[in-house]
Parts: C-alpha cells; structure tokens; sequence
C-alpha cells in the first residue's frame, strides 16, 4: 500500500473529532507509524497486518496492549480497524541502550518489567499466544528454507545450537512476556515510564525478557546480576546464571533470524542485511561466553 493510501485509511477513522494533522514517525522496523493529532488531543496510529511468518497476531497485540494498560505500563489503546491501531500520544522521549543502563534508570526499567509480568496477565482476555522462542527459532530456519535464504547452511547450525540452548535453559516458569525488550520501546516522560508495542507478546519464561533487557542494551555483567537478584528476590546461583545466560543466547539468536526472514520478506526501507550480521556477531559473542559459563 503506497504512503497516500495509509494516510488515507488513517484520515478515515471515525475516531478523531475535527480536523487532523498527521506527521510520520520514524524509528520502527516491523510497522508504519503517525503522529496524529485532532481538537482532543494527540495520538500514535500504527499501520500493519497480521506478520504470520514473525509469529505477530493483530489480535494478540490489541488483547496484550489492552491489558498493559490496565496494568498501568502503557498507554491506552484508544481505537482499532483491521490493520491500523490508535493509542494515546505519550510526551516523552525514547530511551537509548545508554539510558537503559544508567545506574539511575535500570531499577526503574526493572520494575515496570516486572509489573507487565505480574499484573498484565491478571487484566488479558480472549484467547492467549505463547511465544516460544525456540519455535520461533524452528519455524524461521522452515521460511528461510522455502525463501531460498543463500547461507541455508548456517541457518542449520543456528538451529542445532538453538535446539541445545532449549535444553539447557529449563526447567521454564511462565510470565506474560513483551518479548521484545528493545530500548526504543520504553518511554520517559520525566515523571514516569511507559512500555509500548506488543506485536510479540505472549506467554513465555522471564529469563527471555531479561536476557533481551540485557543484550539489547548492553547490560554489563554486574549489571545483569543486579537485575537477577532483584527479579527473583534471591542472590543468582550458578544454575539460574546458566539458564539466564543460555535464554540470552536465544533472544539473540531469535533476533538474528528475524532479521534473515525480513530480508527476504519485509517491504519497509530498513537495512536488514546490516542488522543481521550485528545481530549475528553479538549472539557469537554472548554464545562464547555461555560456552565459558557452561563449562
């Protein structure tokens, strides 16, 4: 659909009072996004389908918003039509990796993680996805086979490596997870902080968002056991680290390859090819290290 098309559909919406104004945000790297702004306030309207092979559910995204909001982690989702979804315009600034991991910061990103996981689920109606990362991992090595991906090789051996880490991360508790712990989905409006965009949320272990707290952020390792402790509640035994570190592996490896299967398959003006091989030079990195910590 060309940009004119979008904007139309968008401008279409019955939900706006009076005349709008409409401004291009940029930044994403799964949807189109707009600020729209009418006579009663300002607003973020998000323009994509169903992303089958990215295991992204419309239906999913509006429930885990939804409930998000009820928890008081995110903004309210103030309208929804098939492929374009209206959430209230937050004033705020977009958290950086550095920002992520300025000592001040972390504790407070930790504890709206947190609150997600625990109160979210309570307020989640309808049917529920679980993402499983692993799955996840098995089912993009199947759509990169079938889109002639050029290093098939590789990708076999990401997935033995995966099927490994799915051992070795169990046993699994369970959360309502974000599962995509991207520094750019958290918001500070100098007040408060807001966590947005659940195309990927769905039932899954905790250590798989606070691996990707980690290594989308570059958490230091004193940092990544600070964040354990204070999660659990609990000083970080050597078998929660070896769990913790191999579901680290996964969320890095799982990003890798949704960058792979986008090269083949996305129609939005991003890099994908560059943001796989740094995807794939940091999960070699961090799977060196689990290596050493698995011994």
């Amino acid at each position: 659909m060309s940009v004119a098309e979008t904007q139309a559909r968008i401008a279409a919406l019955p939900c706006w009072t009076g005349p709008i104004t409409m401004t291009p945000l940029n930044g994403g790297i799964t949807n189109v996004n707009y600020r729209v702004d009418d006579a009663k306030g300002s607003y973020v309207a998000r323009f994509g389908d169903d992303i089958p092979e990215h295991q992204v559910m419309r239906f999913n995204e509006l429930a885990s918003a939804r409930a998000a909001h009820a928890a008081g982690v995110s903004p309210a989702l103030i309208y929804a039509a098939p492929e374009i979804t209206v959430i209230e315009f937050i004033e705020s600034r977009t958290l950086t990796p550095k920002d992520v991991r300025a000592p001040d910061m972390l504790p407070r990103v930790l504890e709206l993680l947190k609150t997600f996981h625990r109160d979210a689920p309570k307020h989640l109606r309808g049917p529920a996805l679980i993402f499983w990362v692993f799955h996840v991992i098995r089912d993009y090595s199947a759509t990169l086979d079938i889109q002639g991906y050029n290093d098939i090789a590789l990708v076999n051996d990401l997935v033995r490596i995966s099927d490994e880490l799915e051992i070795a991360a169990g046993p699994f508790d369970m959360v309502l997870g974000h599962n995509d712990l991207l520094a750019a989905n958290l918001l500070d409006d100098g007040a408060r902080l807001w966590l947005i965009d659940f195309d990927y949320a769905g039932f899954n272990s905790p250590l798989f968002d606070l691996g990707g707290l980690a290594s989308n952020n570059g958490l230091s390792e004193t940092q990544e056991h600070e964040i354990l402790e204070s999660y659990f509640e609990a000083p970080v035994h050597d078998k929660l680290l070896q769990r913790y570190s191999a579901m680290k592996c996964a969320s890095l490896l799982r990003e890798t390859m949704w960058s792979m299967v986008s090269q083949q398959t996305s129609q939005l003006d991003f890099d994908y090819e560059t943001y796989t091989q740094e995807n794939l030079a940091r999960f070699r990195a961090v799977y060196n290290t689990y290596l050493q910590i698995k011994g």
